[in-house]
């Protein structure tokens, strides 16, 4: 029984399918080619001796603060943030679309069926009439014929069948549409994992950047509060003063005011500490209000290095995972072209089935089903062409294309961006600079004139409004300082930012963390496509020749 399938049914199809897919080698619609893009030869703030334009390894780039919790709050942020994990999970998705994709290059269609049927012909059915005519009913009305035998004819309105038997449908992928397909899908799935690598290089600088302000308001909380006891100070002069009738109880006002007016600040800036910090500990993944252990430590504004390696702009094109993500994302588009055109094209089927059925008509047996004479077959090849589609086909062909040279664009736009973003950050990290240094030297001469102000107002030999104008002048300008500081660490966190760095710490390592593998593996049958090795491909752009591999079972 064996032998006769194999030859009667199998052999004739794979070897015309074998024929069919040494054929059929062509592949309809372009194979991709990254567009040329416009990329700067130095950056324009390199002629700053600041900045260097040496290569440098940006994948710690926070070590660079030499801030110890930084190093924590960034490490947290990697191992539990739910957008990071997001993410990761999205690389699964595209890396299950990709097996089907897969999939469809082999047989669509392979099924195994059965059935147990009873049917009933109708008795006043035209086959019923022709029955009883040849066979003659002896003039015996209709509702005396009986159901399963009347006279010389076997006449059965009832009877039942089984059946059992598998089903194929190949088609030929001729034009290479399934191939354009897993070309597609190839690039989609590199898409997903330079999204997750640019999700890292947002989190790493989110992170670095929260921690910033965080430790920039606590130092202006802490001028503040400081300030706040200076000016007590003031006042219990200009009291004693007053009290002795040296001056005029305006002094005592005047003094009260500038106290109220800065103790109005520290609410403020605590409802604002609250809020970054709120802020930080949701980048972490825990609850608002739970970020103690992790802040506990060092509590000055991240000091970073006099100088920052930026290398070349066309190294963007490399490390930038949203660059990448963009070009790939014109790749994936680009294989849709060739899906579309396929469309176009007729379409090379190969079919076949093979079964049992027999039924209870007549003298025959249900239980003939095991009977080889039962047995079922067909087999063959066929085509299908949309030749009237009303340009349907030909539309949607226009629509993948358009939406192909826009994503072409986009990826060109991507690049000019990153070397503004670069170019942003390093005016904002040079000028921030040069802010801080005279800010420095204004906060010093605004402590010299406020100390000489009261000293003279004590010996009466200045007024209050002298001491006051000093006072306001100190706050506002150790105010600035501390924001200055903080505007030189975060503008060079924009820095790495917009140079791509950080993302780099998850080679090695799993993007979906092991607790999160573990739920889905025991919710579904995922095979091997847990394993970082299968779902995380190398960095680059997919090209042809490639697509055909064994399924994902």
């Amino acid at each position: 029984m064996t032998l006769l399938l194999w030859h009667s049914v199998l052999r004739p199809i794979l070897l015309t399918t074998g024929v069919m897919l040494l054929s059929g080698c062509m592949k309809v619609g372009p194979d991709y080619v990254r567009p040329q893009t416009s990329v700067s030869p130095s950056w324009p703030a390199a002629r700053d001796e600041r900045v260097k334009t040496e290569p440098a390894e940006y994948r710690e780039w926070w070590k660079a603060f030499n801030d110890p919790v930084l190093d924590r709050v960034v490490d947290q942020a990697y191992r539990e943030n739910l957008t990071l994990k997001i993410a990761g999970v999205r690389v699964l998705e595209a890396r299950a679309q990709l097996g089907i994709a897969v999939g469809s290059l082999y047989p669509q269609t392979q099924q195994a069926d059965g059935s147990l049927l009873y049917n009933r012909t109708s008795e006043r059915s035209s086959t019923a009439a022709s029955a009883q005519t040849a066979g003659g009913s002896g003039g015996l009305p209709d509702d005396k014929v009986k159901p399963r035998q009347t006279n010389q004819s076997n006449i059965q309105f009832g009877f039942s069948q089984d059946q059992i038997g598998l089903n194929a449908a190949w088609e030929i992928d001729f034009w290479g549409k399934f191939r354009r397909a897993i070309e597609s899908a190839d690039a989609a799935l590199l898409a997903a994992v330079a999204d997750y690598d640019s999700a890292l290089v947002t989190l790493t600088a989110d992170a670095a950047s929260s921690y910033i302000q965080i430790r920039t308001i606590g130092k202006r909380l802490e001028i503040a509060l400081r300030n706040v006891e200076t000016q007590k100070e003031s006042l219990q002069i200009a009291e004693a003063r007053y009290q002795g009738g040296v001056t005029s109880e305006l002094d005592v006002e005047q003094a009260r005011t500038a106290l109220f007016n800065t103790q109005a600040t520290v609410p403020v800036l605590k409802a604002q500490l609250t809020q970054a910090e709120n802020a930080l500990s949701i980048l972490l993944g825990l609850p608002p209000g739970n970020i103690e252990d992790v802040l506990d430590g060092a509590r000055d504004i991240p000091a970073p290095p006099p100088q920052v390696a930026v290398g070349i702009p066309a190294d963007l094109l490399r490390r930038r995972p949203d660059v990448r993500s963009a070009e790939l994302q014109a790749a994936t588009q680009s294989a849709l072209i060739g899906v579309a055109k396929a469309e176009l094209l007729p379409a090379f089927s190969l079919t076949g089935s093979f079964g049992f059925l027999s039924t209870d008509l007549g003298r025959f047996s249900l239980s003939d089903i095991a009977d080889w004479r039962s047995r079922t077959a067909s087999a063959g090849p066929s085509f299908q062409w949309n030749i009237l589609n009303y340009g349907r086909i030909t539309n949607n062909v226009r629509l993948q294309d358009a939406r192909f040279q826009e994503l072409l664009i986009s990826y060109q736009n991507t690049v000019l961006k990153a070397q503004q973003e670069v170019e942003d950050s390093l005016a904002g990290f040079l000028s921030a600079q040069e802010n801080a240094e005279y800010l420095a030297r204004s906060a010093h001469s605004a402590k010299s004139s406020y100390d000489l102000a009261l000293i003279q107002y004590q010996q009466g030999i200045a007024d209050f409004t002298t001491v006051l104008t000093s006072q306001l002048s100190l706050l506002a300008t150790q105010e600035s300082l501390a924001n200055a500081l903080g505007s030189i660490s975060s503008n060079l966190v924009g820095v790495y930012r917009a140079l791509g760095g950080g993302w780099q710490i998850r080679e090695g390592h799993d993007l979906v963390p092991p607790e999160t593998r573990e739920v889905m593996a025991k919710r579904t049958n995922w095979g091997k496509l847990l394993d970082t090795a299968v779902y995380i491909p190398p960095t680059s752009v997919p090209g042809p020749g490639h697509e055909v591999r064994l399924p994902d079972w």
